[in-house]
């Protein structure tokens, strides 16, 4: 059964398709016309406009794929979202956060990869159990930096219209929330190598006592992200606004290309 994407041809299921002309005493331009209407979310397919189909994992791995579309929520995050609730953005913190794990296990093979050496050459009947304890201290190290660079992976910091969140950990999961109507000020640093790099930490205060999202180190992009938080907090009028109209061009992108992918299949 053939089946075709928003506004498509070629299912049986889909009914008689709009005509494309236009009466010439309306003058309207179709790529103006308002978006095909759709019969129920099964004409959305989501998970193909979401995220690339391209891995299965599940349980604590679940959400490893990154969202093909910016504003869309990754797996990771839109569990934690509520209906109501306009997802803005999210952002891992930058790579710079995992060099200090990079430089610990460059320079365990390097030292360990060394000794080993050394142990080849010496001729003791201990000489095995030294190569073994060798590897495997290599081996727990390794996989030290291959947990941290899960757990760097997994963690978000998310943005919406009426709070930010920081999602912290693999195994055991960490939430942490503030609303941005308590937000009373914010700020980012940068230090000489963050400018190079494109990272900063964030530091938020709001009303009341410390949060667990007062200081957010490694975000990347910090000046796109600050602009973007203010304009959320003092105009989510105009956020709303160019979101709508944006989502509406899309619409009307993926009519359009609905039928060149049929007459293709």
């Amino acid at each position: 059964m053939t089946r075709t994407g928003p506004g498509g041809s070629g299912s049986p299921e889909s009914g008689p398709q709009p005509s494309s002309h236009t009466s010439d005493s309306g003058g309207q331009n179709p790529r103006q016309a308002a978006p095909p209407q759709r019969d129920g979310l099964d004409d959305y397919d989501l998970e193909d406009l979401r995220f690339e189909r391209t891995d299965s994992a599940e349980g604590i791995f679940a959400g490893m794929r990154g969202p093909v579309r910016k504003d869309v929520p990754s797996q990771v995050s839109a569990r934690y979202l509520f209906p109501t609730e306009k997802y803005r953005g999210e952002w891992r913190r930058h790579w710079v956060h995992l060099l200090p794990w990079y430089i610990i296990g460059t320079f365990t093979t390097l030292t360990l990869g060394f000794i080993a050496g050394l142990f080849l050459k010496w001729e003791d009947p201990n000489q095995g159990l030294a190569l073994l304890i060798t590897v495997g201290v290599w081996i727990g190290v390794l996989c030290a930096v291959g947990w941290k660079l899960i757990d760097w992976y997994m963690d978000r910091f998310i943005l919406t219209n009426k709070r930010i969140m920081l999602v912290q950990g693999v195994i055991t999961r960490e939430v942490a929330m503030m609303p941005l109507a308590r937000v009373t000020d914010m700020k980012y640093a940068q230090t000489p190598m963050g400018r190079m790099l494109n990272y900063g930490t964030f530091i938020v205060e709001s009303a009341g006592q410390d949060q667990a999202l007062r200081e957010v180190a490694h975000l990347p992009n910090p000046n796109e992200l600050y602009l973007q938080m203010v304009e959320e907090m003092y105009e989510p009028e105009a956020v709303d606004e160019r979101e709508e109209e944006e989502e509406v061009d899309l619409m009307a992108e993926s009519a359009e290309g609905s039928p060149r992918k049929a007459d293709d299949a």
